[in-house]
């Protein structure tokens, strides 16, 4: 449905009537009242409007600027509908949005006709979806498609643009790819949103310059003038293997690896257009790290003699789509990070297509020195340089191509990686820059103080919202990037966030995120999957009070000891049940903490 045919680019609707009334939902289009369609609230069955859809009167009436899709629980359809959003800045010229409130609006009449277990199973659905409505870092355009690269977008046929935005679209990238299947059949085009989940942020900066030598010095007494550039940085998640960060790891069978990210640096300067490429993921073999209450806990390499082909599939795939491969390993060389990096690099020795490089960051860079990146850089510089950029002139004209990426992995893909990410889009606006004779091959970006500080802060900022997506606190290492170096409130900051990541690695689990992917479908005619785990009771609150209160009185006989041998005596029997209490948790980690029930992790 293309709403604008005097453009030769597909428009979606960009505001809607939400009318509710006791049978159904009424999605009108502002624009065009006359369109639209009609869900009904018994069974979810979607139909377009006619000429009595919307007789009668409403008992609600509001505005929404979006619909997301359907999903199907056992008692019925949800209707995802967006209720506010935020403009955050241009896309080559097209404005974006981010979602900042969704809703599900329930299609389940049914449910008063469901067994106590479906009633129950379905309440534990519905918390997921009220978890989903506050997913961060969903971002749409309503007259382009976020989802491709500049390289990608400049080299599709011209009809392209023509199309409805969902067959624009790459699915990998579409977060809400498995809720648009309903809306699709019913072939309502102007309505179906593609969000991408990742992030957009923009800064406008300006070069001063010579009039005559263009170099960078400025004295006060010249003429100066002004190269105004805007620079982007777009990341976008893939939802092959969506999950929540100890709960996602590695690879699946596929070779879909977690936490997969490309992060897209565009730089707009004098009519210039350019483009870098580099992607994250998690070390694409089977591989978990089962919460079990301690800080850090172990990794566990799977067996599996499916490992080789997973690994050449992931690689192979990232080579059609992107050229050659340079696989950076930020991870430790040495305890269960060094295993897991040992095992990477064995696999690697087998794909003498791509490169593998292996880079200790803690033992090179540690906390304070990220300028010893060069070290890295020594080893990979003259491949990067040789994989270049994308480049297109004013006219749209292609001067140059990237011809591969950077892959970067640490553990968690999120604080040594986002590090090193910068360090190499810095390396390449300087190369860009160089190559329109902004700069002379001398010349840097950190000439520029303030326009340094904010295209590291443009990065570290990337970092934060691809950190909360995936492990639910802001980005360690910030810092190093921002600044270069560690600061007091960064590592308080830094702290913080740490304890942050251990509540949530241990008490909180990614069904949610499997539910919304498809990678679990909810059945009508199968035996509930919740009830052995749901019925499992739960000792957690227990072990928490005796814990609490053995350390309390144990203090308190402590304090008192010095009176009698009694209280000696005392201050020893509830220290040994303290003592005995932490053994017991330790030992029972795993069965306290939280943990998907829908999927198993592989």
């Amino acid at each position: 449905m293309e709403i604008a045919p005097s453009s030769s680019r597909f428009k979606l609707y960009d505001q809607f009537e939400l009318l509710e009334f006791p049978d159904k939902y009424v999605v009108k289009p502002v624009e065009s009242p006359e369109e639209g369609f009609s869900v009904d609230r018994r069974d979810g069955n979607i139909k377009p409007l006619d000429e009595n859809a919307s007789s009668g009167n409403p008992t609600k009436v509001s505005t929404i600027y979006g619909v997301g899709g359907t999903i199907r629980l056992l008692a019925g359809t949800y209707l995802l509908v967006i209720t506010s959003r935020e403009e955050v800045g241009n896309f080559l010229g097209f404005p974006i949005f981010r979602v900042t409130a969704m809703k599900f609006l329930p299609c389940n009449e049914a449910l008063r006709f469901a067994t106590a277990q479906e009633k129950k199973d379905e309440t534990y659905f519905r918390t997921l979806l009220q978890a989903l409505e506050t997913t961060p870092g969903l971002y749409f355009s309503y007259e382009t498609d976020l989802t491709l690269n500049l390289q990608r977008r400049c080299k599709l046929a011209e009809g392209w643009k023509r199309k409805p935005m969902w067959k624009q679209a790459d699915p990998r990238y579409v977060w809400n790819w498995h809720l648009l299947e309903e809306l699709i059949e019913c072939k309502l085009d102007g309505f179906i949103i593609p969000l991408l989940q990742g992030n957009i942020l923009f800064f406008i900066f300006l070069i001063f310059c010579f009039a005559s030598s263009w170099t960078v010095y400025i004295f006060a007494e010249l003429k100066l003038k002004n190269s105004p550039a805007v620079i982007s940085i777009i990341s976008r998640r893939c939802t092959r293997r969506l999950g929540t960060r100890m709960w996602r790891r590695g690879a699946n069978l596929e070779g879909d690896t977690a936490n997969f990210v490309e992060s897209e640096q565009i730089m707009e300067i004098n009519g210039f257009k350019f483009s870098l490429l580099q992607v994250r993921g998690s070390i694409p073999l089977l591989w978990e790290q089962i919460v079990d209450l301690s800080y850090k806990p172990r990794l566990k390499i799977n067996k599996h003699e499916e490992t080789p082909k997973v690994v050449q599939r992931h690689f192979h795939d990232l080579c059609q789509r992107y050229g050659e491969i340079i696989a950076v390993d930020l991870t430790d060389q040495h305890g269960d990070e060094g295993e897991l990096s040992k095992a990477y690099a064995t696999e690697m020795e087998k794909l003498p297509d791509v490169r593998y490089v292996s880079f200790d960051f803690h033992q090179i860079c540690g906390t304070t020195n990220f300028d010893n990146l060069g070290v890295l850089y020594e080893q990979i510089g003259d491949e990067f340089e040789k994989q270049g950029y994308f480049l297109v002139d004013a006219d749209e004209n292609i001067l140059e191509e990237q011809k591969g990426v950077i892959r970067s992995n640490c553990i968690d893909c999120l604080d040594r990686t986002n590090v090193t990410q910068s360090y190499m889009g810095q390396k390449s606006v300087n190369l860009q820059l160089q190559r329109i004779e902004v700069f002379d091959s001398t010349e840097c970006i950190s000439t520029f103080e303030e326009d340094y500080t904010k295209f590291r802060t443009i990065w570290a900022e990337q970092g934060d919202e691809v950190s909360l997506q995936y492990a639910g606190t802001y980005a360690l290492k910030g810092d190093l990037v921002r600044y270069g170096k560690q600061t007091m409130t960064g590592a308080i900051k830094d702290g913080l966030s740490a304890m942050s990541r251990y509540y949530l690695n241990n008490f909180q689990d990614g069904d949610a995120l499997d539910l919304i992917s498809g990678r679990y479908t909810v059945g009508t005619h199968s035996p509930s999957q919740l009830q052995p785990i749901g019925s499992q009771p739960s000792f957690l609150p227990v072990a928490s009070a005796l814990l609490i209160g053995g350390v309390t009185v144990t203090s308190f006989t402590i304090h008192q000891a010095g009176r009698n041998t009694q209280q000696y005596l005392a201050s020893a029997l509830w220290a040994g049940v303290t003592a005995g209490v932490v053994a017991m948790i330790k030992a029972n980690g795993r069965h306290l903490c939280s943990r998907p029930r829908l999927c198993h992790l592989i």
